[in-house]
């Protein structure tokens, strides 16, 4: 069995929390730990699917309350919430016994053999005069588990989010709602999906884009501008993810320099969004027609800067 993972400990709160405190240390260490504020780092990477897998229960009533219950073996076929005190008593009686005890689980066949034994269960059914019946043949049981599978998309559509249609490979094709916002290492829960009634686990990861890069919750870009347009400045336009705007360049900016664009950025906690950092970046043409060589001619004859004026040496 898979060693016990305690949801609380890893998301740093107490067995009491609120929903509001737990989905706020969800946040917090998900951002410390998330693949893209950790490059390369595969421990980082690991850390963050256990603090998705923890959020995933603790933020669900129904689970939680399963896992507060039964423990380790809340998510195993055939544990189910007792219906009367009676039975909560008999539970609660055969799992202290158990909790003490050493079990070899290769002795079953199946869980559900395990189950009956646990449960002093060793006969399937009784008759009306009390005498129990012969043990019946169980037939073979799949039981319930989760799957997961890659999904690469596309910047745009990452930050996009909306219905799309994919094709897994096993075969199906499936329409899927993907949230806004989306990065890389991310897991998008589809319900039923999975191998015998279990969920199915998107893994996303998003395609490098050519123009743009994601740092944290910002965008970056560079822009190319003429020589002309760094002297003099002025408004020219720069594209975003929600389309073309406006830009103010000042007048004398240098290749490398930054400006900002406030709440261009990407999806962060809370409902905000980043910021879109534009590099700028000063080109100037090969070919130019005789009149632009002409003006640049005059130009040089009467310029006052001098760039070469105070080298350091």
């Amino acid at each position: 069995m898979q060693n016990f993972r305690n949801y609380y400990d890893i998301l740093k709160v107490a067995k009491n929390a609120s929903n509001e405190e737990i989905k706020r240390s969800y946040r917090k260490l998900a951002r410390q730990y998330h693949p893209d504020l950790n490059p390369g780092d595969k421990a980082a990477e690991e850390q963050f699917k256990i603090i998705g897998e923890a959020y995933d229960v603790l933020s669900d009533a129904e689970k939680r309350s399963q896992y507060d219950q039964f423990g380790q073996y809340w998510q195993q076929q055939g544990f189910q919430k007792p219906s009367s005190p009676q039975s909560t008593r008999k539970w609660s009686e055969k799992s202290s016994s158990f909790a003490t005890d050493k079990v070899d689980f290769s002795e079953f066949a199946d869980f559900q053999e395990f189950l009956d034994q646990l449960l002093d269960r060793p006969y399937s059914t009784k008759s009306n005069a009390g005498k129990r019946s012969k043990p019946q043949t169980k037939s073979p049981r799949k039981g319930r588990r989760d799957a997961e599978a890659r999904l690469t998309i596309p910047l745009e559509k990452a930050y996009a989010g909306g219905r799309e249609r994919i094709r897994l490979e096993d075969g199906r094709s499936l329409e899927v709602n993907m949230p806004m916002g989306m990065v890389s290492g991310q897991r998008i829960r589809l319900k039923g999906q999975g191998t015998a009634g279990g969920d199915l686990y998107l893994k996303i990861d998003v395609s490098p884009h050519a123009f743009y890069r994601l740092e944290g919750n910002d965008i970056v870009c560079e822009l190319p501008i003429t020589c002309a347009e760094a002297v003099l400045g002025g408004q020219i336009e720069a594209p975003t993810l929600d389309g073309w705007v406006k830009v103010t360049i000042p007048s004398g900016v240098r290749s490398g320099q930054r400006l900002r664009l406030g709440g261009k950025g990407y999806p962060a906690s809370g409902g905000k969004r980043g910021d879109q950092l534009v590099e700028i970046r000063i080109e100037s043409s090969k070919n130019i027609s005789a009149r632009e060589r002409e003006l640049y001619e005059q130009i040089r004859q009467i310029e006052t800067y001098k760039p070469r004026a105070n080298l350091p040496i």
